[in-house]
Order: structure tokens, then C-alpha cells, then sequence
């Protein structure tokens, strides 16, 4: 993939937003560990956030950043996609994301195209990464998701993902368990993670317990 056309396809998007209304909204949060499609980013605890812009045509731009603990220290994404509904029960999902990491080496910084449809509770969906940290060439991301309100209090959510690489050394599959909840303006998740590979970066029936804000 070509950062050309990375940058095109930013361009389309963004030229649609023009006679659209705008909503502004932004997020925060503390987490014993931040684990991305299976494989731990940050070795402990990590603090994150960031700024989400949606216009009414389904048109949506933001930026996100995270501590992790390589390259720095510190993981800054940029994204870009448009959403829309097919029907009641049927949604869809395309957009263009930037994965940078400031402090690091350039040849860290990675993008991804990635789309995803949803059918009521579930989602299917795919990533394809251009370089996935720097060392396993072009890769495909595979993931299903799966929610269920338990009350009006609680959610569960169910995830499973496969990786495939150019560098099979960091194909692996990824699984979650996520039990979530609301209470004094505060979001509260606790997770299970899992995956094929043990030892290493990557999940081994870790639990994660993140604590978030919208602002």
C-alpha cells in the first residue's frame, strides 16, 4: 500500500464532510495493560485517549494515542472512515487508519485499511496492514465480535481474531471475554485475553481491567 494513496483516499472522505453538521467528542482511560489484537503494548499499565469528529453524512475523522512501552513511549494513531446502515439490523464500516509512533523510528509508523460489517449483535470484519511493526510485512487481520446486554447495567462481548503475515512468526489467533458496566459517568471493563502463541508479547489468560471517561 502506498502512502500516495493513503493519502487520497484521506482526501475523498474528508471532501464530504463540507456541508455537514459536526459532533465533537473525546475520551480518556487508565488500564492495568493495553493489548492489541493479542500482543501486550505496553508491559503494565497505560493511559490513553482521544478525539472523535462525526458528521451526519456518516463521515468520521479522529485521533487516538496510548503510553506503550517501546519506541518511545508513546503510540499516536490518526484515522479516517464513513459508516452507514444497510437496514435496520445490517450496518457497515470502512476506513483508513494511521499508526504512528512519534518517539521511534519512522519505520515503526504503519497504516491499515480495514472494513467491517454488522448484523444486529455481530460484526465480521477485516484489517490489511501495509507493514504490522515493521517486521512482518504485509499482513491480514480476520476478527468477530459478538454482544449481549445481561441487564441494563451489564454487557458481555465475545471476540475472536486470526492474524495472517508475510512473517508467519507473528501469525497467531487472539480471543477475548469482555464484561462491561457504567457507574458515576465512569466505564468499566474487564477483560480476558488469550491466544494461540504462549510466552513472548503475546496474551496468555491475561485479565485487563480499564477504567474510561467520555468527555
Amino acid at each position: 500500500m502506498k502512502f500516495a494513496k493513503s493519502a487520497l483516499f484521506a482526501a475523498t472522505m474528508l471532501t464530504a464532510v463540507s456541508a455537514s453538521a459536526v459532533e465533537v467528542s473525546g475520551n480518556v482511560a487508565l488500564g492495568s495493560d493495553y493489548f492489541f489484537r493479542g500482543i501486550d503494548q505496553a508491559g503494565g499499565s497505560a493511559i490513553s485517549g482521544g478525539f472523535d469528529a462525526s458528521f451526519e453524512n456518516g463521515v468520521y475523522a479522529g485521533t487516538w494515542a496510548s503510553s506503550v512501552d517501546f519506541s518511545g513511549g508513546v503510540e499516536l494513531d490518526y484515522y479516517v472512515g464513513y459508516g452507514g446502515s444497510i437496514s435496520d439490523s445490517v450496518s457497515y464500516d470502512v476506513g483508513y487508519t494511521y499508526y504512528g509512533y512519534p518517539q521511534g523510528p519512522a519505520t515503526e509508523n504503519f497504516e491499515e485499511f480495514y472494513g467491517s460489517v454488522s448484523f444486529a449483535d455481530a460484526t465480521v470484519g477485516v484489517a490489511l496492514s501495509n507493514d504490522y511493526y515493521a517486521s512482518t510485512g504485509e499482513s491480514t487481520y480476520v476478527y468477530v465480535q459478538y454482544g449481549v446486554e445481561l441487564s441494563e447495567d451489564y454487557a458481555l462481548g465475545f471476540h475472536y481474531g486470526t492474524m495472517s503475515a508475510d512473517d508467519v512468526a507473528n501469525e497467531a489467533d487472539d480471543y477475548a471475554i469482555s464484561l462491561s458496566t457504567e457507574a458515576a459517568g465512569l466505564g468499566f471493563d474487564l477483560s480476558w485475553i488469550d491466544s494461540s502463541e504462549t510466552g513472548g508479547l503475546f496474551a496468555d489468560n491475561e485479565f485487563v481491567l480499564t477504567i474510561s471517561k467520555s468527555l
